[in-house]
């Protein structure tokens, strides 16, 4: 696995929240920090 680099932007993709509406990264840039946890399931 590669090591992250400090100060470079993430690249921009896309999910859908609870609701099913897509959600983009790019539109929190510079506006809040997001923080994203992928869980690996539920045991």
């Amino acid at each position: 696995m590669s090591r992250l680099q400090v100060d470079v932007e993430a690249p921009d993709f896309a999910l859908e929240d609870f609701n099913g509406r897509q959600i983009n990264l790019s539109q929190f840039r510079n506006l809040k920090n997001v923080l994203l946890v992928f869980n690996r399931g539920f045991l």
